[in-house]
């Protein structure tokens, strides 16, 4: 058994999305008064993601991250509670200003590529049925949050045994569909 310590919803075997799930609620990890926010679609593009702005639970290398549409994510209970973490960051992180545990994150600049798209930790819901991570993006990131470089080629092979391909950015998908974004705002694709 291997004991490197992924994270939790990795280290304890993915689990498979359910067919028929449509949604559900997150909550911070505050022991009362939580922040809820509702999730009123399945996720995409789940993944385990190494970078140094991602919320990760405790003694975890990697955050897990999906993505919602944006008009499918409200906070239904204690929005006082959030905070952005780094409104110069490209994602706005809201974070609850208790636990510390960010709910989702948003891009508002209306002409970055996953405008209309939330970000969203599954992990923090009560339901079952969240499409399963399926690749694993910003691995090398690890190393600037304090992860040895000598440790890098175990941690791949750990994702790959897992069934995660690891990728030092995003997916090829997601880095296609940032790159065909460009390619129509500079012209040289039809913005169709």
């Amino acid at each position: 058994m291997n004991t490197m310590k992924l994270h939790p919803a990795l280290d304890n075997g993915i689990q498979p999305a359910s067919a028929d799930f449509t949604g559900g609620t997150l909550q911070c990890l505050c022991a009362t008064d939580k922040v809820e926010v509702r999730i009123d679609a399945q996720t995409m593009y789940n993944h385990a993601c190494g970078c140094s702005k991602c919320w990760k639970p405790p003694n975890a290398l990697f955050a897990v991250i999906a993505v919602v549409p944006r008009d499918k994510v409200r906070v239904t209970a204690h929005g006082e509670k959030l905070a952005i973490v780094d409104e110069a960051a490209t994602i706005q992180r809201h974070a609850c200003k208790q636990c510390h545990a960010h709910l989702f994150g948003r891009i508002e600049n209306k002409n970055h590529a996953f405008y209309g798209l939330d970000f969203i930790h599954t992990e923090l819901s009560p339901q079952k049925g969240w499409s399963a991570p399926d690749f694993a993006a910003f691995v090398s990131s690890l190393i600037e949050t304090g992860t040895s470089p000598a440790q890098m080629k175990a941690i791949r092979e750990r994702l790959r045994s897992i069934g995660l391909e690891p990728y030092d950015c995003l997916s090829p998908d997601l880095m296609d569909a940032l790159a065909t974004h460009v390619a129509k705002q500079k012209g040289l694709l039809p913005a169709a």
